[in-house]
């Protein structure tokens, strides 16, 4: 078997079980869904792992943008706390359009997302 085969058997059985796992849980949660989980039983063996590939493919997908978004925005707070800076030395933008409460709803969050990176740093680094 070449490493391509052999890597292609992993993934594709890596999806079926990530499909199946699927079904399960959709079985548990929706009565329609057990339903049409259950006629795929009585299809072909070939067909059945090619629809659970099919399904843990699509669930892989579906987790890999949630990660994605998770790590975007896990990112967005860093850069927006970055501009902040210059600002807490006296040089704020004219704050005529911004109300005083929502400049002081940013200058808590900035606050807020100081400290959680304390606390990520932290627990990176026990020291």
């Amino acid at each position: 078997m070449s490493s391509n085969n052999i890597q292609d058997v992993l993934q594709t059985g890596f999806r079926v079980s990530l499909g199946a796992t699927t079904s399960l849980i959709e079985s548990l949660q929706d009565q329609q869904k057990r339903e049409e989980n259950l006629s795929l039983l009585n299809l072909d063996f070939n067909q059945q792992v090619a629809e659970l590939s099919k399904k843990g493919e699509k669930t892989e997908q579906e987790a890999q943008r949630l990660i994605e978004q998770i790590f975007n925005q896990m990112n967005q707070p860093t850069e927006s706390a970055t501009p902040s800076t210059p600002s807490e030395s006296g040089s704020t933008p004219s704050t005529g359009t911004t109300s005083r409460s929502t400049q002081q709803e940013l200058e808590e969050l900035t606050v807020q997302i100081a400290l959680i990176r304390t606390e990520l740093e932290q627990m990176r680094n026990p020291d």
